[in-house]
């Protein structure tokens, strides 16, 4: 396999995952078109609750939304209040964002950004569909948002950091466009140890966001370089019986775990 630069990455990640939203619109967790598990309603539901969900949350949502593509549930930490905007990296079919938007109520706002065009059009619909007017999506790279400077007050983020070839960069943009006293409430994988370079650079589990997990250190020590402050990171209890799920025959639990991350932005600046 040639040497997967950053670019290579990206493309590799935008192509599997609008694999995922043209052929069957549902994965299993992270895992995309390689899916370890069933595509039925059940097992989605099912896979759905287990990371935290409500039935209400998996009912009140745009038929589509829910793709199975996350690893936590970043809405148990985002706190979220009536009228805050909220930014969601890596928005998929929207399913995070619809919730988002029924918690920050008509005079919210929330704004999806995905890199994949035909997450784009799904999420798109949906929200047409649905009628659901205090929701955007936009095209662009979780590296480099097309979001002004101080416009979020919460961001929130399910599963995809990880895929970044650049994450402190993602980190620096989260900062940026984050008001002063804004906060992230993020779900992904972390690595419990250094992942061998055979991890590293496997295709499937760079899409299945096992490849390109950091530890929890590299992602501290990436947060405060930004500026975070009230950093916060804790690893799911269950999370290895689930990776065990996804990745049957592989020891990559013994490797990887879903973590919630959660930091501010300082309510002050330093000149």
């Amino acid at each position: 396999m040639d040497t997967l630069n950053n670019d290579k990455i990206r493309r590799l990640v935008s192509n599997n995952y609008g694999k995922v939203a043209k052929d069957s619109g549902q994965g299993c967790g992270c895992m995309t078109a390689s899916s370890c598990c069933g595509k039925g309603d059940t097992v989605l539901e099912r896979y759905t609750g287990d990371l935290g969900y409500t039935d209400t949350d998996i009912n009140n949502v745009p038929e589509g939304a829910n793709m199975g593509l996350g690893c936590g549930n970043p809405q148990s930490i985002a706190l979220l209040r009536t009228g805050e905007t909220v930014l969601d990296l890596g928005s998929g079919g929207g399913f995070d964002c619809f919730l988002a938007a029924k918690s920050v109520g008509p005079d919210g706002l929330v704004i999806g950004v995905d890199m994949t065009p035909e997450m784009l059009h799904k999420a798109r619909d949906n929200a047409r569909t649905a009628g659901v007017e205090n929701v955007e999506f936009r095209l662009g790279e979780v590296e480099n948002l097309p979001v002004a400077d101080n416009t979020a007050d919460v961001i929130m983020s399910n599963c995809v950091i990880n895929l970044s070839p650049e994450k402190t960069k993602v980190y620096a943009e989260a900062f940026r466009v984050l008001k002063p006293g804004g906060r992230l409430a993020i779900s992904d994988m972390v690595a419990v140890r250094e992942l061998p370079s055979d991890i590293k650079e496997n295709p499937d589990l760079l899409c299945g966001c096992v490849g390109g997990a950091e530890t929890v250190e590299k992602i501290k020590n990436a947060l405060e370089i930004v500026g975070f402050e009230s950093i916060d990171i804790k690893l799911a209890g269950a999370s290895r019986e689930t990776i065990e799920e996804w990745f049957p025959k592989n020891n990559l639990s013994s490797y990887v775990a879903s973590a919630s991350i959660q930091a501010e932005k300082p309510s002050t600046q330093v000149p």
